[in-house]
């Protein structure tokens, strides 16, 4: 299958759009550094619209707290780029969605806004399920020489997290 993106992201949605589709889930996203790149993935493979409900590209802050709830003083206190910002997002992401389970991305994909204690390639991810209040959320340094690469891994990542 011919695709704009790179071989292995549409393999990997290739497989959540299958593995879902047999469990009868659907999946949100609420995506900030990556852009729309994992909703992308997903709409690349025939049957997708099967799976994913919706997909939410909050890039600024404003967007996390209008469209999915994200507190203010959670932004303020912890940053874009944290566990509890993205756990606020994964939460909104099920909340304004009917999706089964929702994942949530933040973080820096350079070249600048990296700090000492938030380098570039630091990135965020949570991952909600409808009926459950656990919300589990991950912080990973991803290696990559540039803002493409960041992002293709976090995508990858993300794309792993939506597995049953």
């Amino acid at each position: 299958m011919e695709s704009l993106l790179p071989a292995d992201l549409v393999a990997l949605a290739g497989k959540v759009i299958a593995e879902n589709a047999a469990k009868g889930r659907t999946v949100a996203l609420a995506e900030s550094c990556t852009g729309g790149l994992v909703s992308a993935a997903l709409t690349e493979i025939p049957g997708a619209s099967a799976v994913l409900d919706r997909s939410f590209i909050t890039y600024s802050n404003d967007a996390k707290q209008d469209v999915l709830g994200v507190q203010g003083d959670i932004l303020e206190a912890f940053g874009a780029v944290s566990a509890a910002t993205v756990w606020a997002m994964a939460q909104g992401a099920i909340k304004h969605s009917s999706a089964d389970v929702a994942v949530a991305i933040s973080g820096i994909a350079g070249p600048d806004g990296g700090t000492e204690l938030k380098p570039v390639g630091t990135v965020v991810f949570a991952r909600s399920e409808r009926g459950n209040e656990d919300v589990n959320a991950e912080e990973r340094l991803i290696e990559g020489s540039n803002r493409s690469e960041i992002r293709h891994q976090a995508a990858l990542v993300a794309l792993e997290l939506l597995l049953p």
